[in-house]
């Protein structure tokens, strides 16, 4: 009887897996099933779309993360429109940094997971769940990673347990890294985390954050041609999306132009240089 109960427990484990059961029943329908097709890690830069730079930070009743708008093939801008931050689900975020391509099918593979999980098992996944299984999505990514096509996700999100925002950072073999305050990943993440440094500050209400998160990528964006700034002549803005207690919401334009416009008058009007 233990036996015929042990199987039944692993058997529900495996199908409250979506991507369980694709990599036992449909393994071509993985992301880590392609092939970079013999191309070396620095021809693969150049030949697909990277998405650059993804900030993240915790504030009064929640976490927030934000991403600018650019992707780069080598050293031509391959888009200025892409969005690199999603909702995961009702209380998490991810922000995508990497290969544009094949960082997208993770994060869309991503969201199925977590919402066959809940269909399966009739409850949300816990914090810590989700950020376990996006770790196993990007060790599987590994072998394409070492050809040059790497995804290094930043996944954030409120713990309905704990009653606060929290956020993860991942290296290219799945390490999973708990931050604290705030972190930053993509080509001008230094810069980004510099800014944060010194524009951060505990208890940040919401509003005060999203300036902070779109000052720090207008930072970044002064330094790294990869990383795209606040656009007012196309009236393009970051990607930027709040997640607390009432779920994951994305901060309309109208305000990201309003904190973009006073981030640029407060530097005209000081009249920076760098």
């Amino acid at each position: 009887m233990k036996v015929e109960d042990a199987t039944a427990s692993i058997g529900r484990a495996a199908s409250a897996s979506f991507s369980g059961y694709l990599g036992a029943n449909h393994p071509d329908l993985l992301p880590s099933s392609r092939s970079a097709g013999g191309l070396t890690p620095a021809s693969a830069a150049t030949m697909a779309p990277h998405a650059t730079t993804i900030v993240s930070m915790t504030y009064a009743g929640g976490v927030l993360m934000a991403g600018d708008r650019r992707a780069t093939m080598g050293n031509i801008i391959a888009s200025r429109h892409i969005e690199k931050v999603f909702p995961a689900d009702m209380f998490s975020v991810l922000g995508i940094a990497g290969s544009a391509g094949i960082a997208l099918d993770i994060m869309r593979l991503f969201q199925v997971e977590l919402e066959h999980y809940e269909k399966i098992e009739g409850t949300l996944m816990s914090l810590d769940g989700k950020a376990n299984r996006l770790a196993a999505m990007i060790r599987a990514n590994l072998p394409l990673a070492l050809q040059g096509l790497a995804v290094v996700p930043l996944f954030a999100g409120f713990d309905t347990v704990q009653r606060v925002g929290r956020l993860f950072s991942y290296d290219v073999t799945g390490g999973r890294y708990e931050e604290q305050e705030h972190h930053s990943v993509g080509s001008g993440a230094a810069f980004a985390r510099g800014a944060l440094k010194k524009l951060w500050k505990p208890n940040l209400d919401e509003d005060r954050a999203v300036r902070v998160a779109v000052e720090s990528l207008y930072d970044a964006a002064d330094d790294d041609s990869a990383t795209g700034g606040p656009d007012v002549v196309r009236q393009l803005w970051p990607v930027v999306y709040t997640a607390n207690s009432a779920g994951a919401r994305r901060i309309p334009e109208r305000e990201l132009a309003l904190a973009a416009a006073r981030v640029i008058d407060s530097r005209s009007v000081a009249g920076r240089e760098a």
